[in-house]
């Protein structure tokens, strides 16, 4: 068996006296599209966040593609990273979150190009040409010189997706991405996430969108208080969950 892209082991962590994550294990295959489901507050974010060391961990251990997150493990004493340490190995790791975060003074392509010269060093001429190529994938070819303000939100969510990809991820994390969109919106943003799914990208989607969990989610995972309380085989999980607690957050949402 291959190593997972992602292992949580025992992942705690706490904001003041507020324990966010409670000792929450995970493993994420490559490949493998994981969803993650539950009401507002359960630590779902905060999990990501953690995996692309924005939060730093109080206690376990986290690993991507086989090495600790933000750490540096000798004999049995652990040492965090250097920033510029930390910096490289967040820039293997596409994050797309609820707000676009775009630069408002660039362009579409802009931003887009921006992290590859910058942080990968890449010629301006090939990242136009990668950039171009992206864009093109997110169905947004014609929007290149556009400047956000000019663009809706589903397609500055694509924008913002296209640049996580720039830099040639390993692993991308969604956290929450269609939530600030209009209904009507949403689905070009989500056909953009199948697609990826379908090509093979490792990807952790902390999401309300029960549909696409269903569909496209190899696996669901529910949370609730900072915790795991459920995990299977996303139809399984939606359709006959085992839980109570699960079946009553479920039950609330596909009502609506």
């Amino acid at each position: 068996m291959s190593e997972p892209m992602v292992k949580a082991d025992h992942v705690r962590k706490h904001f003041g006296p507020l324990q966010v994550l409670k000792r929450v294990s995970l493993e994420v295959a490559r490949q493998e599209v994981v969803c993650m489901i539950g009401p507002s507050g359960s630590g779902k974010s905060t999990f990501l966040r953690c995996v692309n060391h924005l939060e730093k961990i109080d206690g376990g251990r986290l690993y991507v593609d086989g090495e600790l997150v933000g750490y540096r493990q000798k004999d049995s004493k652990v040492y965090e990273l250097r920033e510029s340490e930390i910096a490289g190995k967040r820039a293997e790791i596409g994050m797309v979150f609820q707000r676009f975060n775009l630069f408002p003074h660039m362009t579409a392509l802009g931003n887009v190009i921006e992290a590859p010269i910058r942080v990968k060093r890449i010629g301006k001429r090939d990242a136009i040409s990668q950039g171009r190529g992206l864009l093109q994938r997110v169905g947004l070819e014609d929007k290149i010189d556009e400047y956000p303000a000019r663009l809706s939100g589903g397609q500055q969510q694509r924008v913002a997706i296209a640049r996580a990809l720039a830099m040639q991820p390993k692993l991308m994390l969604f956290d929450e991405v269609t939530s600030a969109l209009d209904p009507e919106l949403v689905k070009e943003v989500l056909d953009v996430m199948r697609a990826l799914a379908r090509e093979g990208m490792t990807m952790i989607v902390v999401t309300h969108e029960m549909g696409f969990a269903r569909d496209v989610g190899d696996r669901v995972v529910f949370m609730d208080d900072g915790a795991i309380v459920e995990e299977g085989p996303a139809k399984d999980l939606i359709d006959n969950p085992k839980e109570e607690r699960t079946k009553r957050f479920l039950g609330l949402v596909l009502e609506h």
